[in-house]
Parts: C-alpha cells; structure tokens; sequence
C-alpha cells in the first residue's frame, strides 16, 4: 500500500512513524512533511492547501490512501475532489468538515441535535455584539465563526477585554472573513478532555482519552498554544465518563450528520470540558488534534493503515483496534517567544545520534534539516514521548529524554501530566 500523508507538523509526523510500522505498508509520502518525517518517507515539496498539485500527485503515483491532517485543506474540499477522482482519501467532506470550519454551523447543529454544550448567542456586527454582552455577567467567551489558527477563542474576563476583543474582530479585522460572525458563549467550568473518534460514516472506534496543555506556562498560565502538552489516557476519562461521552455526543452527533445528509468520516476530534463527570463540547476539530495524536498513536497495537484505510472505504472493523495497557506522556519543545514572535535557525543538539526505542519516541514539528545538522523553523519544534506502565514513570521518562536536547532558547513546560497525578491521588476509584 501507498500512502501520502498530507502535513507538516508533530501531528503528522506521528502518522508516519505509526503508518510505517505496517507490514501494508511499502511507501509513505508527506506533502511537504519536514525534517522527521524525512527519516521515515519522501518528502513532497507540495503545500498542504494545494489541491490540485496533490490530485495529480496521488493519481501519477498511485496513491493507494491520502490521510489529512492539518483542517485547511479539509475546509477547502481536498476529500470531495479525490472521492470525485476515485481516490481514497481519509477525512471529512468541506460539508461536514465544517463542524470545525463554522463555529455557527456547529453551534447550530448541536442545538438542533440536543449536544451538550455552551449556551450562545450569534452576533454578525460589533453593534449586535455589544448589545448582546450588555450586562452580561463576566467571564464568558467569544469565537471568531471561522479557521483562525487556533487563536481564534477569546476569553472575556472583564470590561477591558471585551473592549480589545471587539476592536480586534470589528475594527482592525485582524480574523479576516474569519472573524464577520461571532459565537458569544457562556463560560463553561470544569476540565478539559480530547477524545478522538474514527468513523466511516456509520460504524465508529473511540480512542484513547487524552488531556492537552494549550497555555504555555506552567499551571496554566498565559496565552493560549497550539498544545504544549498531553498525555493519554487521561484519569479524568472514567469508564463512566466515557460512556456519557459516547452517548451523549459522539452518537447524537454521527447520527445528526448523517440525518442531515452530510455523513461523517475520518477522524472526529471531541473537545470537551468534564463537570462532576457530565461532559459539555467546547469545540469540534474535523482531524486529529496536536499534540493529543502523539500520545494517542503510540497507544494502538493494531495496523493504524488496516483502520483509516476501512474507515476511508466505508468498511470500518471495530475489531481491528487493540490498545495497549500503557500510559503515553508527550512535552512540547518549543521555540523562545512562542506562541508570538520567534527566531528559526537554531541547531538542534541531541538529534543527530537520538535512535528511538520502545520507550521514547521524538516526534519533529518545526524542524529542517541541512548536512546532517536539525535546526529550528517553527514556534512548536518537537513533541518528546515517552509510553511507560504508568503516568509518573511516564512523565519522568519523557523529561530524561527532554534533558538530552537542546537548542538556544528551548522551552517547555515542565508540569505536563501534574492534573492526571493529582486526580489519580485524590481519586482511587476512578481508576
């Protein structure tokens, strides 16, 4: 089987490394991929938004499966074009990918459907905004109707940021078209939870329950990341918890797409906040979350190319996922001054004479590289993992490997998996 992989990022290289352990698998191409998925396929020099240039590359290659993985190309229709060619592709259509592209949309859509979720009001005009957050009680939160990089969720905790949010969105339009509608939501407490699920339309497995860490301090503080973090399977994930998930919005929401014509495949991504054990959907994403997927592959015993390749051609066998009984930890190694301004170029010291294990595995985001030197060329440059019998011996062994790279200016986190100790301590019987 031939695959191409269609990214650039952790996310992306992960896909690689778990695609590649298939005995199915000869060939796995990455468009544009970077410096580590470059170890384990060839590297396409097409972006990720370039359909047409990836049709024609699938077709004269005789790709036997595309996997998306970033929500552009998703938004733009790539899974409509190559199911238009005859091609597999594994990932929603633009028509339902845009539980993730239209935050109005899924609002809509969970309130026609009964999904737990935020209670909201759409406002399109910074004048119907204003009136609709007249007296309205802090804190709550406002998001920007499209794709907006992950920066698109403002939390309004006082006078002054309402304020900055509305001339940001109305004023200096610094959201594009993304930013002509807003979703005003209230503010949901509790703790967040990422759960993946891999469908065919009708049939579906749910992964591993992973919790990411989207601040980029420690303790959860400052601005929101892509994901300086996460770790799988998260204690806040309870069988019981698990259940009212699928039950309440993993069901509801297949069933609802699919009722309204617009069935859904690929991967579904549930971010959802947990209040004394009732989840509430904070957000859908159309493909696999980052850095969530790096800790959530590593878990999969079974042929990841048997299960996305089934789930692509309609014929989803539930039977064919085996998880393993292991705790993944993942730490985001990230470049000085992200999530804002930041230098590329650095060298990557430790790389050069890593050699992966069972143990640890360096999954590369932003990286290049050049006569056998890894440097920097992203905000988020590797997510480290490590898989051990538990969360704490998996936290102290991907903070080893961390401790074996270096690059100027490196920062991460350094209490990635400190809520699931917690909630195991103060929590025996959800284990």
């Amino acid at each position: 089987m031939k695959i191409l992989i269609v990214g650039s990022g952790g996310r992306e290289h992960a896909l690689v490394w778990k695609l590649a352990q298939s005995p199915k698998v000869i060939k796995i191409y990455c468009a544009p991929g970077n410096a580590g998925t470059d170890l384990l396929a060839e590297n396409v020099p097409l972006k990720d938004n370039d359909l047409n240039g990836l049709l024609d590359f699938a077709r004269n290659e005789a790709v036997d499966l595309t996997v998306v993985g970033p929500e552009i190309p998703l938004a733009l229709g790539i899974v409509d074009l190559f199911r238009e060619h005859g091609l597999k592709i594994f990932g929603p259509t633009a028509a339902a990918a845009r539980l993730e592209s239209s935050k109005v949309f899924a609002k809509q859509f969970m309130s026609r459907h009964q999904i737990p979720t935020a209670a909201f009001r759409i406002c399109d005009s910074r004048v119907s905004m204003e009136s609709a957050t007249n007296n309205k009680a802090f804190p709550f939160v406002i998001k920007v109707d499209g794709l907006a990089a992950g920066k698109g969720a403002l939390i309004i905790r006082n006078q002054q940021d309402l304020q900055q949010a509305a001339q940001a969105i109305w004023e200096e339009r610094r959201f594009g078209e993304a930013g002509e509608k807003v979703v005003l939501e209230d503010f949901l407490f509790g703790e967040e939870l990422s759960v993946f699920v891999i469908t065919d339309g009708e049939r579906y497995v749910i992964l591993p329950p992973a919790q990411d860490h989207k601040r980029i301090g420690d303790n959860d503080t400052g601005p929101n990341t892509g994901g300086m973090g996460a770790y799988a399977p998260a204690p806040l994930g309870t069988a019981e918890v698990m259940q009212n998930i699928e039950n309440k919005i993993i069901i509801p929401t297949l069933n609802g797409l699919s009722k309204e014509g617009i069935p859904y495949t690929g991967t579904l991504y549930c971010g959802l906040m947990i209040d004394g054990g009732e989840p509430s959907v904070v957000e859908f994403n159309a493909r696999f979350g980052d850095p969530e997927t790096q800790v959530v592959l590593p878990l999969i015993e079974s042929d990841m190319s048997t299960l996305l390749l089934g789930a692509a051609a309609g014929r989803l066998n539930q039977s064919d996922l085996k998880l393993s009984r292991k705790t993944a930890v993942c730490v985001v190694m990230a470049s000085a001054g992200y999530p804002d301004a930041y230098e590329k170029g650095k060298v990557i010291s430790g790389l050069e004479d890593y050699t992966e294990n069972s143990d640890t595995v360096v999954f590369q985001a932003g990286t290049t590289r050049t006569d056998m030197q890894f440097k920097t060329s992203g905000g988020r440059v590797l997510a480290v993992t490590a898989l051990a019998d538990d969360l704490r011996q998996a936290i102290t062994k991907a903070y080893e490997q961390v401790a074996q790279i270096s690059f100027a200016g490196a920062y991460y986190r350094r209490d990635i998996g400190q809520k699931g100790l917690m909630r195991q301590k103060f929590s025996p019987g959800d284990m």
